[in-house]
């Protein structure tokens, strides 16, 4: 359910850039695919952390369609369902 697909784009220098599309303020990358994936769920959870700061609308992920996910953590997703009570009241 909180399962976000991404983006995994080979860097010029080496390495890889990694986006989401669901959530823009995310990105970060690695050396490898493995570490881009690694650094990824840092990334989500911190960029879904100022939407809950704020208590903004949360975006919901879309289908991978075949793209590699990352899913916060269990304490995330208990913070964004806190958050998606108190918005939806």
């Amino acid at each position: 359910m909180f399962e976000y697909p991404v983006e995994l784009i080979s860097a010029k220098e080496g390495g890889f850039i990694v986006t989401f599309p669901d959530v823009p303020e995310a990105i970060t990358q690695g050396d490898d695919k493995d570490e881009a994936l690694q650094h990824a769920c840092d990334a989500l959870e911190t960029a879904l952390g100022f939407y809950i700061g704020d208590r903004r609308q949360l975006p919901l992920p879309s289908v991978a369609a075949g793209r590699p996910t990352v899913t916060p953590d269990a304490i995330v997703i208990a913070k964004m369902i806190a958050n998606w009570l108190s918005i939806n009241k």
